[in-house]
Order: structure tokens, then C-alpha cells, then sequence
């Protein structure tokens, strides 16, 4: 087989050749560039576009999986797709926060494609080399697993606690953007699509740099529950990459697709969640079950069940399900009850 993969609860490391890494770097390259291409002109996005879009991005990881059945097998195709699923669900989140950002860089709409496509790049190379870090320590110490399990458990009750922000929030500026702002100048209002430009013989970046750095930078701090969770479904940095990867390709066409929908989606943070403590849990037992702390059953392994990806995917996949229909139906009877008491 091309790609390696031992089954289990949590799919080992991978051994995926250097090839393997560059071929489907380059594919993802190419994507970008034919995006990016197709893109050029300034322009808004259609909700017949953008669902276009969705079902092409959805359709390329669909056939990914299908590759990594073929040759990798199909722990591998299972992983990746429970890996996928989740992370596009918790990037789901994010475009109630890009919403913001591009609510107050007052961004037109016909340059909201570019921003995204460009913003969602530097957040994947960003990413990329979180993966690695994470994949470098869970190999060195498997006891950050506790942590991670730690961490999603309380993420997963500080999301449900939270619920909705009902849009009311406002997107403040993160130090790293206050500090470029300083360093170098920024002009008033957009030039186009341009990203820099010399005014009065000096250069400026314009705020369609600034907002796609904000939108790259955004997506960091969500990567920081969402890439512990998928690293709870599989070890193997490649599948958590290329799951990483084809969720944010798609996520840009989605944010045109959902647009107003999103208020709909009531339960959303309920079952997002949910889903964060039940990889959280699956995560501490994983740990348990190959525990080497002194401090915990004596530095011996502990006899725990454990969760396999299918059962994980099942999981994952209904509590989305469950939320989402429950979602509309509230929604439905809340606008039902509004017409009646016109």
C-alpha cells in the first residue's frame, strides 16, 4: 500500500513517503491557483455559485477518501472522513466570526471572494506547521493527551454555556493587527483589489491585507480546540492535514452558501458541544489505556474501553444531524408563532 495505516481506536502515525506529502501539496496548490484564476475579477458571489462551489469542494474530498480507501485502506478513509466531517463542522463557527470581520472592514461584496480565498490560505499554512508541532509532541509524550481531552471537555461546556451570541458581538482588533497598524501605515478605505500601494512616497497596505490577516489569524485561535479534536479521532498528520485542507477549501463557498442561515441554526453551538466532549472523553480513555504517568495506576496501562472511528463517526454525524433538524423546527415554529401574532 501507498499510504500506512494500523487499525485501531486511534489510527497510529502515518508513514506517508515524501511523494506522497508533495503530490497532494501541489494538488491543493493548484486548487488555490485555479480558485484564485477563476476569481480574478471582482464580483458578487451567487447563492447558485456558491452551492456550485460546496458541492465541488464537497465532491473532491468525497474522492480523496475514495483514493485513500484504494491505496490506504479503510481505517485511513474512515479516519479521514471523521476527521473531515468535524472539522467542517467546527469551522462552521468561524463564519459567524468572518461575518464580523468583514462587517467592520466594511469589505465590499465583490471583493469578499478574494479576502476569504487568500485569508483561508494563510490560515493553512498556518495550520500546517500547528499539525506538525502537535503531531512531533503527541509522538514524544503521549500523555498530552490527557491534556487535549482536558481542554476539549472544558471548551465543549464553555461553548454550550455561551449558546448564541445573537450577532451582538463586534470584532476588535487582536494585537498582532494593532501592532502591524503601527509598524506600517494603513490606508483609509480599499484600492480595488490592491494590497499594497505608495502613496506620498511611502509604502501603505490597504485594509484588504488587513482583513485578510485577520481572517487567517481568526482561524488560528479556532484551530486551537479543533485541531486537538481531529488529532482524538487519528495520530496520522497527514489525514489531519488534508482533513484540515479540504474543510477550509470549502468553507469559503459555504460562508456565501449559508449567509442569513446561520441565525437559523439555533443548537448549532449545543451540538458542537457535544461533539468536542465526546472526542474529549475518547481522548482521556486513549491516554488511559496506554498510560505511562507514574502518578496515575502506577505508570500502567488502565483496562478502559475505547472508542473506535466508526463508532466516532456515527457519533458525529448524528449529533449534527439531530441539531441541525432540531435547529429548523424551532426556527419554523419561532417564525410561525411570530405570523400568528401579527
Amino acid at each position: 500500500m501507498l499510504l500506512s495505516a494500523v487499525p485501531g481506536p486511534v489510527a497510529a502515525t502515518g508513514g506517508e513517503p515524501f511523494w506522497v506529502w508533495a503530490l497532494t501539496i501541489a494538488g491543493l496548490a493548484v486548487i488555490f491557483a485555479v480558485d484564485l484564476w477563476a476569481g480574478r475579477q471582482p464580483a458578487e458571489v451567487t447563492m447558485r455559485q456558491a452551492g456550485r462551489g460546496v458541492a465541488i469542494y464537497v465532491g473532491l474530498a468525497v474522492l480523496f477518501a475514495a483514493g485513500l480507501l484504494v491505496f490506504g485502506g479503510q481505517p485511513q478513509a474512515t479516519a479521514f472522513i471523521a476527521g473531515y466531517v468535524t472539522e467542517y463542522s467546527l469551522s462552521v463557527d468561524n463564519l459567524f466570526v468572518f461575518l464580523l470581520i468583514m462587517t467592520a472592514f466594511q469589505v465590499p461584496k465583490a471583493f469578499q471572494h478574494r479576502v476569504l480565498l487568500v485569508g483561508i490560505l494563510i490560515a493553512l499554512v498556518m495550520r500546517g506547521g500547528f499539525i506538525l508541532a502537535g503531531a512531533a509532541v503527541i509522538e514524544r509524550f503521549s500523555w498530552v493527551f490527557y491534556l487535549f481531552g482536558a481542554f476539549l471537555v472544558i471548551t465543549a461546556v464553555k461553548v454550550c454555556f455561551e449558546g448564541s451570541d445573537d450577532g451582538e458581538e463586534e470584532f476588535r482588533e487582536n494585537v498582532l493587527l494593532r501592532g502591524l497598524r503601527r509598524v506600517v501605515p494603513v490606508t483609509e478605505d480599499f484600492r480595488d483589489a490592491k494590497l499594497t500601494v505608495r502613496e506620498a512616497g511611502r509604502r501603505m497596505i490597504t485594509p484588504m491585507l488587513m482583513v485578510m490577516i485577520a481572517i487567517g489569524l481568526t482561524d488560528l485561535l479556532f484551530a486551537l480546540d479543533s485541531i486537538p479534536a481531529i488529532f482524538g479521532l487519528t495520530k496520522d498528520p497527514y489525514i489531519v492535514f488534508t482533513a484540515n485542507a479540504f474543510a477550509l477549501l470549502g468553507l469559503r463557498q459555504l460562508y456565501f452558501l449559508l449567509g442569513g442561515l446561520l441565525s437559523r441554526l439555533v443548537y448549532l453551538q449545543y451540538g458542537l458541544g457535544v461533539i468536542l466532549a465526546f472526542i474529549g472523553v475518547k481522548l482521556v480513555l486513549e491516554a488511559l489505556h496506554t498510560n505511562t504517568v507514574p502518578f496515575i495506576h502506577a505508570g500502567r496501562p488502565v483496562d478502559v474501553p475505547l472508542i473506535g472511528i466508526e463508532l466516532s463517526l456515527a457519533v458525529i454525524i448524528g449529533v449534527l444531524a439531530v441539531t441541525t433538524v432540531a435547529s429548523l423546527i424551532r426556527t419554523r415554529a419561532s417564525k410561525d408563532r411570530d405570523l400568528e401574532s401579527v
